[in-house]
């Protein structure tokens, strides 16, 4: 009897790992809802979660939109905010609370400041402090923040690019204001010429922060100390063979089991046009991909592992890698591109061994926008893109892959024009309409009509569009076009209503 119990035991223990692995790498993507923004464009987006309520603060070009997310992934906007002079973007923004008051922390790119707003209790803003570049210190171009918590103190390590690059130090104080502790300028031996990405961990009881060097192409360490200074632990540079370090961009990292881990994703120096903005343009493109350091006992980073962009991964031009998920001591990963313009799920299991799950092409760039969140059970993703001409926020529900094999989408639009719109300018919206065909490649299918129904159910809508699509790639990309961004800009004032469906069928 005890040998049949074992048995059963086993056999569920072995079930439950395959069901847990099953829904691991066949998670998906699902686009919940999208809004427009106040700003110009949608640079970076963090979120927070504030007595049981939660908020989506969207930064761009002279503002910050904030947003409520429920349960099923809806947006309602809630305020914009003006940076100071008007300037930004707001490129690093983080969340969190500082002895019992909920502060966001911005840093003002081109304003050359960072600013800390209180979070009210509807998720608007209050600005409480800013503090300004100096001589001394490094926060001119400022791009990406990090809070460190220790014992009797919290602190905020600022990174910047371009004019006066190096690492920052600044005591929080109660009332969000700042105060300035340490500032490290960069130099040939450490990485902080271009911080995009920043990670802490915590080994036996001590705290280490994870650097990224867009510029000078490398990942340093930094040992924090319980009064906010630090000193440099160990630096690892890229090279030609295995790393991927060129333009080192977004940095995370994950505990699992005992192992410490940090990953670092690049967008590399071949994605700039602009050759005079990369100091060191004599590099030597290998390729893209994802790297993992292991953590050892005295806080430095380790090389592990390089998961290398294929043609079945959405790699190119990588700038944000949010934690979704950890669960049985494997991590979900999302991975952020410009270049691919999409989203990219991976898991890095026990070992430090990453692997690609599914990508969802977003059709549009991200550029540090994007930003994980759970609500329950759910994971979402909140994303933005650089497009000025989007002016976008969206959000993403992670969840097992749907079986569409032998499906498409039918993208069914019906629409009417307002009473004082004249035939020029409806003709003229017609056309357009049916030239996106020609102008949007994931487009599978395109027929339109006039109603002729005399049943007298149309609601006065007199245009019918279907648009056909192979798959949530072909649709997104469509969506998210700038042809049909374009359209919407021009002709959406002579719109009058519109009811938009999409089904599956069978091809």
């Amino acid at each position: 009897m005890k040998i049949i119990k074992n048995y059963i035991l086993i056999t569920l223990i072995f079930l439950s790992q395959i069901g847990v692995a099953q829904v691991t790498d066949d998670l998906m993507l699902y686009r919940k809802d999208f809004k427009n923004i106040s700003g110009k464009n949608t640079v970076s987006v963090t979120s927070y979660e504030k007595n049981g309520a939660h908020y989506v603060f969207a930064g761009g070009a002279g503002g910050i939109d904030v947003y409520s997310l429920d349960k099923e992934g809806v947006l309602t906007p809630i305020s914009n905010h003006e940076l100071h002079l008007k300037k930004g973007p707001s490129r690093g923004m983080v969340a969190d609370n500082i002895n019992g008051t909920d502060f966001l922390f911005v840093a003002n790119k081109h304003g050359n400041v960072i600013e800390t707003f209180k979070i009210l209790d509807n998720g608007s803003l209050e600005r409480v402090s800013l503090i300004e570049d100096t001589d001394k210190m490094h926060l001119g171009t400022a791009i990406t923040l990090q809070v460190i918590h220790m014992k009797k103190a919290s602190y905020l390590f600022v990174g910047g690019l371009e004019e006066n690059p190096g690492l920052t130090s600044l005591k929080i104080e109660n009332d969000g204001k700042l105060t300035h502790v340490q500032s490290m300028k960069d130099d040939e031996k450490i990485h902080t010429d271009g911080i995009i990405g920043m990670f802490t961990h915590v080994v036996k009881g001590k705290t280490y922060l994870y650097t990224g060097g867009f510029q000078d192409n490398g990942v340093s360490s930094f040992r924090v100390y319980e009064n906010g200074k630090f000193k440099n632990v160990n630096n690892i540079s890229d090279n030609t063979t295995d790393r991927y370090l060129t333009g080192a961009y977004p940095v995370t990292g994950v505990t699992l089991g005992d192992h410490k881990y940090v990953i670092v994703g690049h967008r590399h120096h071949k994605y700039y046009e602009n050759n005079g903005f990369i100091k060191r343009p004599n590099f030597v493109y290998h390729g893209d991909g994802v790297s993992v350091f292991k953590v050892d006992k005295k806080g430095a980073l380790v090389p592990h592992f390089v998961l290398k962009d294929d043609e079945t991964t959405k790699l190119k031009g990588q700038t944000r890698i949010e934690v979704v998920s950890i669960n049985n001591n494997e991590a979900v990963l999302a991975v952020g591109t410009r270049d691919d313009a999409s989203i990219q799920l991976l898991k890095l299991n026990e070992a430090g061994i990453l692997s690609p799950i599914n990508y969802l092409e977003t059709g549009f760039s991200i550029y540090y926008g994007l930003k994980s969140h759970k609500i329950g059970e759910d994971n979402f993703l909140i994303a933005g893109s650089n497009r000025f001409d989007l002016q976008k926020i969206v959000s993403y529900k992670i969840a097992p892959k749907i079986d569409r094999k032998g499906k498409v989408i039918k993208h069914i639009v019906h629409l009417k024009y307002k009473e004082d719109a004249t035939e020029a300018q409806v003709n003229a919206a017609v056309n357009a309409f049916v030239d996106l065909k020609n102008k949007i490649p994931s487009v599978a299918g395109f027929e339109w009509g006039v109603n002729d129904s005399t049943e007298g159910h149309t609601k006065g809508l007199t245009h019918t569009f279907v648009i056909t699509f192979k798959d949530e790639h072909a649709r997104e990309t469509y969506l998210f076009h700038k042809a049909h961004i374009a359209l919407l800009n021009k002709y959406g004032p002579f719109f009058g209503d519109a009811l938009v469906m999409d089904y599956w069928t069978k091809e």
